[in-house]
């Protein structure tokens, strides 16, 4: 049965209620509401819900999201009309208005661990209060004095509380309290009409949490169909936990950004004079975006070389059947020279084992398939696709063989600073600090050896905010390899043809040992 229009009660409602107009399935939504918005990056979120929040006008809301959209589409919408007074998300980086808002003291912001906040939001809905996790021990998370707000003269009017820190089998834990909502605003693929829905690839991310910790849970979804439709053991949510649901009419499924080239863009758009430029993909779910081949190479800079051969470097870490979580930037890059003769199975953190990100040829993309980068990927044979409260709990579960990723500052004892810049840059530490919190994970940092006018990045103690305490377990730059050692520090095991321990040290802030088997820096 269609209604539209129609009331609810969220103590009594067992039977989810069907919706033709998105704002009427919102319209209840009251100022000072908590809601917990689905999708990752821009990757599933409900569009047609959030528009019609636009249109009700309601404000002073708190959003519990991963991300906060971009500035013209999704969440964004929504903070550039100030509706949203909170935000709960993990990583931000890529909405301008959103870190102009909080740097000026005009938006709340929680900044919380990707793991953490999908843990939160699946205890709320489990009915658990809190848990406690090794994730961010020893960081601001745990310590307090995180600027939820800023004063307008960048002080902190509203800091993050001290978590409360216990000890369970050696190891350090901080208490973390579960997230409820007062309404979740969900993307899915199709539901049938018992209200059972089932969702599409990486779609599912947070919105499959978010549907059973809301009183109030309201599905946008691309089809109903008959029930009957979905096998049993298919269906992704059952309905006890659908109260509204509403079909789409029309969905942009943007991807954030991709660059494309003047030949690419004239296949699809029959324009031959466009240069390179950033772009915005809407309504087709298949596109081209890899440059063309028969675009010219243009010649490698120095910063290129240099970037290269950490990425060749960092390949030399996959070994045959491990499983491996790799940040963005060199680390995915080093993916690409992983040897022919060994698999490696890759994971990210918004829900893919098996990925493999395309290649240097033209490919066409599904918009409902990204990884954590937001760009979208192939996956292998074999491949599969999770919410991220499961991927993170392979993650915390210490399933995860190695983690790589980038770093602004490393520690002498393996202390890692990597998401945040107080007063200047507010990115977010997305999953970073679950990753490396995990136990049993090697971490391997890739990074320049130094920052802009020779700042050492490899010191004693860092001084930006930790990711990390004591996680570190190798640093690769293009000058060097660590390996670290959590009590007694740095040995230098490899390091650039041409240059010798001494040069090392005067581009290193901190101590180390020299291997007595130091070697050539090794290349795949």
């Amino acid at each position: 049965l269609y209604m539209c229009g129609c009331s609810l009660s969220t103590s009594s409602q067992r039977k989810s209620q069907f919706y033709t107009d998105p704002t009427e399935a919102v319209k209840d939504i009251p100022s000072g509401a908590t809601i917990l918005v689905g999708g990752f990056g821009l990757c599933g979120i409900p569009e047609n819900l959030i528009n019609s929040l636009l249109k009700t006008g309601v404000k002073s809301l708190t959003a519990v999201s991963n991300n906060a959209g971009v500035d013209n589409f999704g969440l964004g919408l929504l903070l550039q009309t100030k509706q949203i007074k909170r935000m709960i998300s993990s990583y931000v980086g890529e909405n301008i208005e959103f870190e102009r808002q909080y740097l000026s003291g005009e938006l709340e912001v929680e900044l919380t661990p990707q793991g953490t906040l999908a843990e939160r939001i699946r205890a709320g809905g489990a009915g658990v209060p809190a848990f406690f996790t090794a994730t961010g021990y020893g960081t601001l998370i745990q310590e307090g004095g995180s600027p939820i707000k800023y004063n307008k003269d960048g002080t902190i009017a509203i800091a993050s509380e001290q978590r409360e820190v216990r000890e369970f089998n050696g190891r350090h834990y901080i208490m973390e309290k579960a997230i409820t909502g007062d309404f979740a605003l969900v993307k899915a693929w199709k539901a049938d009409k018992a209200g059972n829905i089932v969702f599409r690839k990486t779609a599912r991310n947070f919105n499959q949490p978010m549907c059973k910790a809301a009183k109030v849970t309201i599905v946008e979804v691309e089809e109903v169909v008959d029930v009957g439709t979905f096998s049993e053991e298919d269906i992704h949510i059952p309905s006890i936990y659908i109260h509204r649901i509403i079909k789409g009419d029309c969905y942009e499924k943007r991807i954030e950004v991709v660059l494309m080239t003047s030949s690419t863009l004239s296949k699809y758009y029959r324009k031959s004079s466009i240069n390179e430029l950033t772009v915005s993909l809407y309504t087709l779910q298949r596109r081209t975006v890899q440059k063309d081949l028969a675009e010219k190479p243009k010649p490698k800079k120095d910063s290129d070389i240099l970037r290269e051969r950490i990425i060749r470097r960092a390949a030399l870490e996959f070994e045959d059947g491990m499983y491996a979580n790799l940040g963005i930037g060199i680390p995915m890059l080093a993916s690409n020279f992983i040897q022919p003769d060994i698999t490696v199975h890759l994971q990210s953190e918004n829900g893919i084992l098996g990925l493999v990100k395309p290649s240097f040829e033209s490919i066409y993309v599904d918009i409902s398939r990204v990884y954590a980068g937001k760009e979208t990927v192939t996956v292998l044979p074999g491949a599969s696709y999770f919410s991220s409260d499961e991927s993170f709990a392979m993650i915390r579960g210490g399933h995860i063989n190695l983690t790589m990723l980038g770093a602004m500052q490393v520690s002498k004892t393996g202390d890692l600073a990597n998401w945040m810049i107080p007063g200047k840059m507010v990115k977010g530490m997305g999953g970073a600090m679950d990753l490396v919190a995990s136990a049993g994970t090697k971490v391997v940092v890739t990074m320049e050896h130094s920052a802009k006018g020779g700042k050492f990045k490899i010191l004693d103690t860092c001084n930006l905010p930790l990711t990390g305490k004591q996680c570190v377990d190798r640093i690769i730059t293009e000058k060097a390899v660590f390996d670290v050692d959590k009590t007694k520090g740095l040995t230098l095991i490899e390091v650039w043809e041409g240059l010798t321990p001494e040069d090392i040290k005067a581009c290193t802030g901190a101590h180390f040992e020299v291997s007595p088997n130091l070697r050539p820096m090794q290349q795949v």
